[in-house]
């Protein structure tokens, strides 16, 4: 039961939003000491994300029941992907979550959560709820930030998934396929993809032509006797649509994703004479203890979402832009997916190397070798 008497400092509230990611617990640790120790701030843990508002179910969060968290997985006030304030169960509750926002006196919201957490974020800051949003997204295709927290945690899994992989592809001289997560972009099988070194990378950005996955998969086939093949579970064929798993009326996101693995796989056996496996990581990607890297990063986001609290700058979004934290208006991150545009580093690398993309849209690029100015 939360106190309703009141402090000297502010009243804060945190919520983590939509699907879990590795970097929740270090994010709300940072979000929480910062303000408490420079701005004498009472932080109040809203249960199960916006769930918790609609159902007024949240509890005041001490100084110890947030320190040494940084290395667990999950989030400590848990969080759900179907509860949208502005269309719970076929009913508008955005009236009563501000109601609530009021009672409670609370001088701001920290919303650490995707795209879909921060639309809903934006959409309540139109009535009158002071909110900063914290970037988390195991799937990188929030806009303005050049990364959120939890995708180097999940490229680090699918890395190693591959290399597992490799190795029993190479004994029993087998096409292995990748399925990752992603939704409609390809950041997590790009990076993850490259690292584990795929020799095909299939990514929603670029419909895929089978005919040339399987003229790279043959080759290897001859040269190395093995393939590795990582698919986005948001990619298709050039002539098809993306693999629907399920949908789910009362989701934000009713479409869920998957099963392009095992399509694919059919797909070139029609190709290729060889034995193929397809491996669909699924939520693997999402739990356990974040890298160091989300460990840091998230703390890092935290830190300085609770600074423009305490500063009273509020309806913004933290953004990493050119290795410098900043913030942007929520409404330019809000209803938004960033996808791999065509000139991303990585990208460009990955199509120097030789890496399929099943697609003629991709050339290498030129290089240029003028020196940049000091």
């Amino acid at each position: 039961m939360v106190s309703r008497s009141q402090i000297n400092g502010l009243r804060v509230a945190v919520l983590t939003g939509g699907g879990d990611c590795p970097g929740l617990n270090a994010a709300i640790r940072s979000v929480a000491k910062t303000l408490m120790l420079t701005a004498n701030a009472e932080i109040i843990g809203i249960e199960d994300g916006f769930l918790g508002f609609i159902e007024r179910r949240v509890r005041t969060l001490s100084y110890q029941e947030c320190s040494g968290i940084q290395s667990l997985g999950g989030t400590i006030i848990g969080t759900n992907n179907r509860a949208n304030p502005f269309d719970y169960k076929g009913k508008d509750c955005s009236a009563q979550v501000k109601q609530y926002y009021d009672e409670l006196g609370l001088d701001a919201l920290v919303v650490i959560g995707g795209d879909g957490s921060l639309s809903i974020g934006y959409e309540l800051t139109k009535l009158g709820m002071n909110i900063v949003g914290v970037p988390k997204t195991i799937d990188n295709d929030l806009m303005c930030t050049e990364r959120t927290f939890g995708f180097d945690t999940a490229v680090s899994i699918v890395t190693e998934a591959i290399d597992r992989l490799r190795t029993t592809g190479q004994s029993h001289k087998r096409i292995m396929i990748v399925e990752t997560m992603g939704r409609n972009a390809g950041w997590i099988a790009l990076h993850g993809g490259i690292a584990g070194g795929a020799d095909s990378i299939l990514i929603p950005e670029h419909p895929y032509d089978i005919k040339q996955v399987a003229k790279v998969c043959q080759e290897r086939m001859g040269a190395l006797h093995f393939s590795i093949v990582v698919v986005a579970e948001g990619a298709r064929p050039a002539d098809g649509d993306i693999c629907v798993r399920e949908t789910i009326s009362d989701s934000p996101e009713p479409k869920r994703l998957g099963g392009i693995g095992e399509q694919l796989k059919h797909e070139l056996s029609a190709y290729v004479d060889a034995e193929i496996r397809a491996t669909t990581l699924g939520h693997t990607q999402r739990g356990g203890s974040p890298t160091s890297f989300d460990r840091i990063f998230a703390t890092n986001l935290g830190s300085y979402a609770a600074r423009l609290v305490a500063n009273q700058q509020f309806n913004c979004a933290v953004i990493l832009k050119g290795n410098r934290l900043s913030h942007v208006p929520l409404e330019r991150v809000a209803n938004k997916t960033r996808f791999i545009p065509d000139d991303d580093l990585t990208l460009q690398t990955a199509v120097s190397m030789g890496i399929c993309f099943g697609t003629d849209a991709l050339v290498h690029p030129n290089i240029s070798t003028t020196n940049e100015p000091e």
